[in-house]
């Protein structure tokens, strides 16, 4: 391994370590604050080992399209899933900030990583599909869990709680769309029966 490989290798884990700087919409459980991306990323990496023992998906690179996710929110901001975005714009900003901070890596790496991020967003493979029902599922349940969290700011309904996170958790996991189905009812049936 050169000097130079390891410099680059360097830059980049610094880099990244600006991924704990950006601040999310959820709560974490005991509710004292909003967690970051980089905690984010590190509880999903939790949830792919703890869940997908009952799927048919390479766990360790499930765990790996978790960890790169999102890196590129260093550079493009989170975009939290009950705002109102552009969504050319997003993407345009995460390509630019892919291209950046993967760039910093030797070339090899470099080429690795984008591929990993690229195929989480093109959720074309089991693993990525799953990767990405347990990316919508963690904020589900820490919204069930902090008396409706984000939903209760944003007034989402129940309705909306399943349009916007059923289909993706369904294509990754049908079982664990059902196990979310029963915490949205349930936080919904309850949160109805305290008006």
């Amino acid at each position: 391994m050169s000097e130079d490989r390891i410099t680059e290798q360097l830059a980049f884990l610094a880099e990244i370590d600006a991924l704990k700087s950006v601040v999310r919409q959820s709560r974490i459980v005991d509710r004292s604050r909003r967690e970051n991306s980089a905690e984010h990323s590190w509880h999903l990496a939790m949830f792919a080992l703890v869940l997908a023992d009952d799927e048919t998906v390479d766990t360790a690179r499930v765990i790996k399209l978790l960890l790169v996710h999102d890196i590129v929110e260093i550079d493009a901001g989170d975009a939290p899933m009950h705002g109102n975005h552009d969504s050319k714009e997003v993407e345009a900003r995460e390509n630019a900030a892919a291209e950046r901070l993967f760039g910093l890596l030797p070339d090899d790496q470099a080429a690795k990583l984008s591929a990993l991020w690229r195929e989480f967003e093109a959720a074309e493979t089991p693993e990525a599909r799953f990767a990405k029902a347990l990316d919508r599922l963690q904020p589900l349940l820490l919204n069930t869990l902090t008396g409706g969290g984000t939903w209760t700011e944003n007034h989402v309904t129940e309705q909306q709680v399943h349009d916007r996170y059923g289909p993706t958790i369904q294509r990754g996991s049908p079982i664990l769309w059902r196990q979310a189905q029963d915490l949205v009812r349930r936080h919904f049936s309850d949160a109805n029966d305290g008006l």
